[in-house]
């Protein structure tokens, strides 16, 4: 009743309506800040645990099971980064084949097409489908385990849940995301090529050295590096994401759609960042 008194009509209520909505504003921004500075500690606390335990990875059991997941994020990312790899080249090299062309310089698109995608294109576009095929995976995965008291039941049993669960993930994706953007790249170039011989008329000896002599071994280390960076990121943020589900069902879809998003962006972020102190 007092509110309403205070804020009866007239420009007193369109002011105390403002500041409603402003606070309100403000406590949500608050809100979302804390929750992402409580889930940033927790993602570096449980990465730094996980390093603390890589040396029990040296056992018969765990490297079973770091290859049997090796071997299933492959098999299960092969097709789509394959696809997503030949059409990206292919599209890079006709776009700049054409910008070329009309310079009378198309027999550079060969560097241009092997620099992208080693460098840049190929750790990226791994990354984005390894995060959309597997960290979402893993996050859904630990998140139903975390709402169904499994991973509590590990503790009482005095199994470490990091050791057990997230130790395999973390080393498998940092295996695999290399070994698909090397794959990835070379289907790329293999796409670029196809395109410059069959369209613009560039020969594939032509592509092919103009390709290998511009790229370096600066740039196939950035590629790598990126990649492995790319892997620990996308293992440490779907662990993050899956042990911090809360709310049944609703909460590990919540999880997964939480851990693609906060993946994408760092992906994009720190490709950045390398790039610049790289190059720079």
């Amino acid at each position: 009743m007092r509110r309403t008194e205070t804020c009866g009509s007239g420009r007193v209520a369109h002011r105390c309506g403002g500041w409603s909505e402003m606070s309100g504003w403000i406590s949500g921004l608050g809100a979302f800040l804390g929750r992402s500075a409580e889930t940033t500690g927790y993602g570096l606390v449980l990465l730094g645990r996980t390093l603390f335990h890589l040396p029990h990875l040296l056992t018969r059991r765990r490297i079973r099971d770091t290859l049997d997941l090796c071997y299933t994020y492959c098999t299960g990312s092969f097709t789509v980064t394959a696809v997503v790899a030949l059409f990206t080249g292919m599209i890079l090299a006709l776009n700049s084949g054409l910008s070329l062309q009309e310079l009378g310089q198309e027999a550079l698109i060969g560097r241009i097409v092997a620099v992208s995608l080693i460098r840049e294109m190929g750790p990226f576009m791994t990354a984005l489908i390894l995060t959309a095929s597997i960290g979402s995976g893993i996050a859904a995965e630990l998140g139903t385990m975390k709402v169904s008291e499994e991973i509590d039941a590990l503790r009482i049993m005095s199994i470490s849940p990091v050791r057990f669960l997230i130790l395999p993930r973390m080393v498998a994706l940092t295996l695999v995301t290399p070994v698909l953007t090397i794959f990835a790249g070379l289907i790329g170039i293999l796409g670029g090529m196809f395109v410059a011989y069959f369209q613009l008329g560039v020969g594939w000896m032509a592509f092919q050295n103009d390709g290998l002599e511009f790229l370096t071994q600066k740039d196939v280390f950035t590629g790598l590096f990126k990649s492995v960076v790319f892997g620990v990121t996308i293992a440490t943020v779907g662990c993050t994401q899956g042990l911090l589900t809360r709310g049944g069902a609703t909460g590990v879809g919540q999880a997964a759609r939480r851990a693609v998003v906060v993946t994408f962006l760092l992906v994009i972020i720190m490709g950045y960042y390398i790039t610049w102190a790289v190059l720079t």
